[in-house]
């Protein structure tokens, strides 16, 4: 046996070792970690044998991990997805939960006598299968750049879903697991507690979380608030435990508290150090489970419980996508990135086998099963373009329609300027462009900002321009130069390949967070480099209009002007479904169309109040009208504001009443 010393330094020599390696590979940590358990573990090298103090820790891994989510559980963004939330994830759940428990009760009949699958060992299987890997999932959609894309935001709301799903089965897993005589007064009695505990914690929580971290920020030392930050999350962990709940549940509403505060984000990046740490033991005790030799010696069961959960959950959320609307390209795509097991079916695994509701040999079959699905994810999502391209008869129909209206937008255009991302960035720069007469066609990927920004006349369209087909589309061989506004190093990279190949001789501006990958992008073909802390925004637009050959002097003064009004021509922004969550404060842009029933169609600008908001332009057909006092509004304009959040309501409600 090991001493603890002695184990702790195999525990992280084995994890580091095995990180490097799947880093290597390009594949998640998360999956070194499980093969390192998998090795070092008593069923395989028997360096390591599972322990109560392992174990305690492994815990707490967990109990980071749901105060995490907890900080990022957000009412607005909830509400601002709550089709795909609360439509599209709670039928993922559900469904695979029931289809889970009629599979068991099928499967159970050709199992031995000795191995018996109730309902409640199914419904808690069916829970954790039902679960897909968040790490995995969200870290190659932004490597891809398509969380705003139609499929990221359906699989997004469908994550969120599963991580909130957790909260309730944590609750009723354990309860699952007693006397089935009395399940449904131990269920009620679960419900009971966890309602009355999160009421107190919830009501006395939201009254004292903000003075008391007020009252420790001032003392202005960082070894006090990470050891507030600590007690806080454990404390409320420990009541929940002391309530015959679970140490996550009181983790989660910890985090919930505190996102409702100031100091999140600064939490959020303390706490990274303590999950990551706990949450890497906690998956190499996961590993430590497994029984390689039964898995061998069973090899068509784990196949068949790989093969059998993959297809049911793709076929199940291409499904669900389909049914709520989604096209077949977006269904495939987003039932493909979830098809397999994810972080907390391990918890929750972990968690039936506690309470031993699950047979081990079941646990093992279902253990392996997932850490295989885990390791197809991130090949499956990385060819998932090549399987809708071959398996959706319209796919190609629907990508070339896309093209077309790209293509039909900047047929006449000539000498454009290829705007590559509609964000801040991107706006601020198709500003200074049309007030120079420049013509120019932006591409995002956003579909909630690219109609808002069309539909005030702005040249966007939606498309991917690290896609061939899109800049072909976008007229790049008619363009006078590319701007990369959003700062991606992969993407960058791609877009500048690409014109390598189609155009050459197109300068090519590219902004970054800093100058790390200047040279690497200065190689790869960029004309210029803007990094972002170098006045961001501002700065890529003047590089972009000398390059144009607006003179140098006219530039200078327009930048200078720009500052001397403090930006204000540059203020606000169009938002999209990536914005919920940002401060209600922040300036931001918002068309309004009249109809033929608004009140305020016939009447002057001079005589209508928009109530803190600005009327920063009028579009009528395809003109663009300064918002003059005597101008008469009528029905069909498209009225520009600028302001807060509830300054653009309140001025729309006007404009409409």
């Amino acid at each position: 046996m090991f001493s603890p010393l002695e184990l702790t330094l195999l525990l992280l020599s084995s994890a580091v070792l095995g990180v490097v390696a799947f880093r290597m590979l390009h594949l998640p940590p998360m999956l070194g970690y499980l093969a390192v358990g998998i090795l070092i573990g008593p069923h395989a090298l028997g360096l390591a044998e599972e322990s109560h103090a392992t174990h305690t820790l492994a815990e707490f891994g967990v109990v980071f991990l749901m105060f995490s989510i907890g900080l990022e559980f957000s009412l607005p963004k909830l509400k601002a997805m709550r089709s795909d939330v609360f439509g599209l994830g709670l039928a993922q759940v559900g469904l695979t939960i029931i289809a889970t428990v009629l599979f068991g009760w099928i499967i159970a009949r050709a199992l031995p006598p000795s191995i018996q699958i109730g309902w409640q060992a199914a419904f808690a299987l069916g829970g954790a299968l039902a679960m897909s890997s968040t790490a995995i999932v969200v870290k190659m959609l932004t490597e891809r750049l398509e969380l705003e894309s139609e499929h990221g935001r359906k699989i997004i709301g469908i994550l969120l879903f599963q991580d909130i799903a957790v909260v309730p089965l944590l609750i009723m897993i354990p309860a699952l697991g007693k006397d089935p005589d009395n399940l449904l007064v131990t269920l009620g009695w679960a419900a009971l507690k966890a309602v009355l505990v999160l009421a107190l914690l919830l009501f006395f929580g939201q009254k004292l979380m903000r003075g008391w971290f007020t009252i420790v920020v001032k003392r202005r030392s960082q070894e006090l608030f990470m050891l507030n930050l600590l007690l806080v999350t454990l404390g409320a962990a420990w009541i929940t435990e002391r309530a015959g709940l679970s140490l996550a549940l009181g983790a989660f509403v910890a985090g919930m508290l505190i996102s409702e505060t100031e100091y999140k984000h600064q939490v959020e990046e303390d706490i990274k150090p303590f999950r990551d740490v706990l949450l890497g033991l906690f998956f190499i005790t996961i590993g430590m489970l497994l029984n390689v030799q039964v898995v061998l010696q069973n090899w068509w069961l784990v196949l068949l419980l790989l093969v059998f959960p993959v297809l049911l959950k793709f076929a199940l959320i291409a499904g669900l996508a389909k049914l709520f609307g989604a096209s077949d390209g977006t269904s495939m795509r987003t039932g493909l990135a979830l098809a397999q097991a994810g972080e907390f079916g391990f918890v929750l695994l972990n968690v039936a086998g506690g309470v031993e509701l699950v047979d081990p040999f079941v646990i093992q079959v279902v253990l392996a099963s997932m850490v295989l699905s885990m390791l197809v994810a991130p090949f499956l999502i990385e060819h998932s373009d090549k399987l809708v391209l071959k398996f959706s008869s319209n796919e190609w129909m629907m990508q070339s329609l896309n093209l077309t209206k790209i293509a039909a937008r900047t047929m006449a255009a000539q000498k454009h300027v290829i705007v590559a991302g509609f964000g801040r960035s991107g706006q601020s720069l198709a500003t200074l462009l049309r007030e120079e007469g420049i013509e120019y066609h932006a591409l995002d990927l956003d579909p909630t900002r690219v109609q808002e920004a069309q539909s005030a006349g702005a040249n966007v369209s939606y498309g991917d321009a690290a896609r061939r087909e899109s800049l072909i589309a976008a007229g790049i061989y008619r363009a006078s130069a590319l701007v990369i506004t959003y700062a991606s190093t992969p993407s960058a990279l791609k877009v500048l390949h690409l014109v390598h190949e189609l155009a050459p001789t197109l300068p090519v501006i590219v902004r970054s967070y800093d100058d790390t990958d200047l040279d690497r992008l200065k190689e790869a073909g960029a004309a210029e480099v803007v990094p972002e802390l170098m006045e961001g925004s501002l700065m890529l637009a003047s590089h972009a209009l000398v390059m144009l050959g607006v003179p140098l002097r006219k530039v200078v003064h327009r930048v200078q002007a720009a500052r001397e009004e403090r930006y204000a021509s540059l203020r606000g922004y169009f938002h999209g479904i990536s914005d919920v969550g940002d401060d209600a404060d922040m300036e931001r842009l918002h068309t309004v169309t009249l109809t033929e029933s608004a009140g305020s169609v016939g009447r002057s600008m001079s005589d209508i109040d928009t109530d803190g908001a600005e009327v920063t332009a009028i579009r009528r057909g395809k003109n663009r009208l300064d918002a003059a006092p005597g101008l008469v509004l009528a029905a069909g304009d498209v009225i520009v504001l600028r302001g807060s959040a509830q300054a653009v309501t309140r001025a729309e409600a006007r404009l409409l009443a």
